[in-house]
């Protein structure tokens, strides 16, 4: 017989604490995705009983190691049957999991009328407050079942849900009150506040007159007031993991002094300033002769830009960042194009640039949500760049989560710059941010990077342009 069964102590805690809501968490390798999964199964058995888990977008749920990945190791043991094309589980008395995706704000809407009993975020800090709170009315159930929410976060000192949690946090170190861990309080929404209490006859007291709308009449308290809960995690309360990868640990203790405090010791302050993504002196310069063969070059567009006027004197640029990469992993910024214009000089200069580029370089352009970012892209490729091998990118997460990857690369030196015009200011922005207001080179630098490296591996190989 096998046993399934959280490990002693947080995972233990998380799976069987009463609140409403829990969250859970706060450091990487804390056993969060494996508690989060392993939820639902209680009430497998309950032929009505729905429940989804999300992630910010689908890419993050089908990733190798992911929800979808992990989900195959356990609930086969159970005799679930798995519709991966709708990434949905259907255990044998008809309980249905699902794993969806809220890649894009408007993305919650399309759960509107939906009655889920159990819902899950896995790593709730990607999501947007509005997202949780809109998610939490589609929280219901007909099969017997109190809904509930469940969520699992690493430490962002950036997000919402830092102040969601924070009764739970040391506003001066960061980090857990251990004491508070799994402490139960209340609250309920008063327009875009929150109002906190130990009960919810304390919560009920605070806001009396939100309990006076007609429209909340006949509803019962524990409908219009939530309890909630944090309970901290790291990896040390892994126990599982530390025997099986024991490597991981290692992986965490080489990271940035930044990341190390927030995904090894989950400090819920600690965040990136100026000069924290990247130093001008991690960038070596190099000539044209010293340009080396590469394997794939891609020319990245950022077209947020608009033209410089009274209204506003100091709007977003355009970039087309031309990017190189070797077989050694080793990236090339070969080209940064600049402009703040409307889109008919916007559209001149993609077409210029990629005339200049030839028709072996790929035309990357990020593609803003909804089905306009789409028609964008279609009506470009048709017309503008007719015959270059253009496409739009979908971009998802914030932008300095976008940035981590090729600011990692960055500090081991793996990114050099071909000598240009264009090597200071293109510099100054990357140095100052995410604190220096602009940020458009950095989009640039991030989306090439992010593009070229899941892609490296098709083995098409440029010339120096």
């Amino acid at each position: 017989m096998i046993a399934i069964k959280p490990q002693p102590g947080p995972q233990e805690m998380f799976l069987t604490s009463p609140a409403d809501i829990v969250i859970y968490g706060g450091s990487a390798g804390g056993g969060k995705t494996w508690g989060l999964l392993l939820e639902p199964l209680r009430h497998i058995g309950l032929s009505k009983f729905t429940g989804a888990i999300f992630r910010r977008d689908t890419t993050q749920i089908t990733n190798p190691g992911g929800l979808w990945d992990e989900s195959n190791n356990l609930y086969p043991i159970l005799n679930a049957e798995p519709k991966q094309y709708k990434l949905s589980w259907t255990f044998p008395s008809g309980a249905t999991l699902k794993f969806g995706h809220l890649q894009y704000e408007k993305d919650k809407y399309s759960w509107q009328g939906s009655q889920i009993a159990f819902i899950g975020f896995d790593e709730l800090t990607h999501f947007s407050k509005s997202q949780f709170f809109y998610m939490l009315s589609r929280n219901r159930s007909t099969c017997g079942i109190r809904p509930y929410v469940r969520a699992t976060c690493n430490a962002d000192a950036t997000s919402w849900v830092r102040q969601l949690i924070g009764w739970w946090i040391d506003s001066e170190t960061g980090l857990p009150i251990k004491e508070r861990a799994g402490i139960i309080r209340y609250f309920t929404r008063d327009g875009e506040s929150l109002v906190w209490g130990d009960t919810r006859k304390e919560v009920k007291e605070q806001a009396s007159h939100i309990f006076e709308k007609k429209e909340l009449q006949g509803l019962k308290d524990e409908d219009i007031i939530k309890s909630l809960t944090f309970i901290p995690a790291d990896i040390y309360d892994n126990e599982e993991l530390l025997k099986k990868d024991p490597a991981y640990l290692a992986n965490l203790m080489a990271l940035t002094e930044i990341d190390k405090k927030r995904l090894l010791d989950g400090n819920w302050n600690v965040k990136y300033t100026a000069g924290d993504y990247f130093k001008q002196q991690w960038f070596e310069i190099v000539d044209a002769h010293e340009l080396p063969e590469f394997t794939r070059v891609v020319r990245y567009w950022d077209l947020a830009s608009t033209k410089v006027s009274e209204e506003n004197s100091d709007p977003d640029w355009a970039i087309g960042l031309k990017l190189g990469m070797t077989e050694q992993n080793i990236g090339y910024v070969l080209d940064v194009v600049r402009l703040r214009a409307n889109p008919p000089v916007i559209e001149a200069k993609l077409k210029q640039t990629a005339e200049f580029d030839g028709k072996n370089i790929e035309i990357v352009i990020e593609q803003e949500p909804g089905s306009e970012g789409k028609l964008l892209i279609s009506n470009l490729s048709r017309s503008v760049l007719s015959g270059y091998p253009a496409r739009g990118q979908p971009s998802s997460g914030s932008k300095e989560t976008r940035a981590k990857l090729v600011s990692a690369s960055s500090s081991r030196g793996e990114i050099k710059l071909l000598r240009a015009p264009w090597n200071s200011p293109f510099l100054a922005v990357l140095e100052q941010f995410p604190d220096g207001g602009h940020d458009d080179d950095v989009d640039g630098l991030s989306g090439a990077y992010n593009y070229i490296t899941k892609r490296r591996n098709a083995g098409i190989h440029f010339g120096v342009i």
